[in-house]
């Protein structure tokens, strides 16, 4: 009765979403906006360069509106752009969402009132999320946190858990504007992977803290077909992805601010990562090449889309 009440009398009057597209799946698109669209103020779609996307294929719903950016500017160029369009609408709230996120109809008014009840206590709320699954995983993922300079992965032990962690992925996470104004938006020259971190760990230097819910989960499907390792499926990328994640970690370790513990852990495991990837990717020699311009480029600053030699 709650949720109801919270749906109904000011969830949609407070909230946008934004959903970033790349030539998606049409039919998952629309899976999505009719889940979300009666819950929030307006769902805002900011499109990536997919020319061949328009409203009506879209959404068909009155409260939906497609940006076109005309190019691919990146994922946080585009959150950066729904932000701004969902400060000039007056919401409170922005929701953020990738195109192939299937979020449940309970995920919206269960953050909403856990953020309201965070803001209430005066906590410096940077965002709350849930957990996400993805259907080729075993379970869902569990939170993080960095502790001692060591990632530790935090399960939830009970479902009404709201657990303080390190940082979300950007898909449902949901974010007070108050907190943007101090913050800042998305870091538009790392373009694609590390945004979301890069903002936690930016809020959490300002003193905001991110939280996971763990009463709602989301699935979404991260990365590519999963390698298969001792039993376990292991997260997948392309050889261009794992470019873009090499070079933006270590343009974040380069930085001045983030906490040194969290370049530590973070840097552990970017190094497993090179070299699990390099053993276990196909094909080996580009995930190696791309990797290793990546952290060249992260080097000498150079940013934004990656261009060809």
């Amino acid at each position: 009765m709650q949720t109801q009440q919270i749906t109904a009398a000011s969830l949609n009057l407070s909230l946008v979403a934004i959903v970033v597209t790349y030539h998606p799946k049409l039919e998952i698109l629309q899976r999505l906006v009719a889940t979300i669209s009666q819950q929030v103020l307006r769902v805002i779609i900011v499109d990536n360069g997919s020319l061949d996307l328009h409203l009506d294929d879209a959404s068909g719903f009155p409260n939906a509106e497609l940006i076109k950016l005309g190019d691919n500017l990146g994922i946080a160029a585009a959150q950066n752009v729904g932000i701004m369009r969902a400060r000039q609408l007056g919401a409170s709230f922005v929701v953020l969402f990738d195109q192939d996120s299937n979020p449940g109809t309970d995920l919206l008014p269960t953050l909403y009132a856990e953020i309201q009840t965070l803001l209430n206590r005066n906590v410096r709320v940077a965002c709350v999320g849930p957990r996400y699954f993805d259907a080729r995983q075993t379970q869902p993922a569990a939170f993080v946190r960095i502790e001692g300079g060591r990632l530790r992965r935090i399960q939830c032990s009970e479902q009404s858990d709201v657990m303080p962690v390190d940082h979300l992925i950007a898909s449902g996470s949901m974010i007070p504007m108050q907190t943007l104004d101090v913050v800042g938006l998305m870091e538009e020259p790392l373009f694609i992977d590390y945004v979301d971190l890069e903002w936690c760990e930016r809020a959490r230097v300002r003193g905001y803290q991110t939280y996971g819910v763990c009463k709602v989960t989301m699935s979404h499907a991260l990365g590519d077909e999963p390698i298969k390792f001792m039993g376990r499926p292991r997260p997948a990328r392309s050889p261009l992805r794992h470019y873009y994640m090499m070079r933006n970690a270590v343009w974040i370790y380069r930085q001045p601010w983030p906490r040194l513990g969290w370049k530590i852990a973070d840097a552990l495991r970017l190094v497993r990562k090179y070299v699990f990837y390099s053993i276990f990717a196909k094909p080996r020699a580009q995930h190696v090449t791309m990797m290793t311009r990546g952290l060249w480029d992260g080097l000498i600053n150079k940013m934004g889309p990656y261009r060809a030699r």
